[in-house]
């Protein structure tokens, strides 16, 4: 697995919006989506807000590879389903970034069930 460069996961994890699209079978990447993103220690993790069975977090995860995109880094990833220790920590670090814009969309992606679809986000 490859490490992210330190001063590119800054600006991403930075970044209030991360751009991912998935791999589809061909290699071609499918049409990129618009989330939230945390940078927890020297990783970046995602979660579906609308549970495991969203689209885009079902594509992501059948593939392993994609692209993401925030604060001019674009970037060929792997996603593969993080370790849950990790969870307290993502679900602190996304209410640090996030609480700004209140419960129901913060809540959408921290605690217990939106833990189960968190992925860790690598450089491929």
């Amino acid at each position: 697995m490859t490490a992210w460069d330190a001063m590119e996961l800054r600006r991403i994890g930075a970044a209030t919006e991360l751009r991912i699209s998935s791999r589809r079978p061909d290699g071609t990447l499918r049409p990129a989506v618009t989330i939230w993103h945390a940078a927890v220690g020297d990783a970046l993790y995602i979660r579906s807000a609308h549970g495991p069975e969203n689209g885009w977090f079902r594509r992501a995860l059948r593939s392993g590879t994609g692209r993401v995109t925030a604060a001019g880094v674009s970037k060929d990833v792997t996603f593969e389903p993080a370790d849950e220790a990790v969870a307290p920590a993502v679900d602190a670090a996304l209410h640090a970034k996030y609480d700004r814009y209140g419960p129901g969309p913060v809540g959408a992606i921290t605690g217990t069930d939106a833990a189960s679809t968190t992925l860790l986000v690598m450089p491929a």
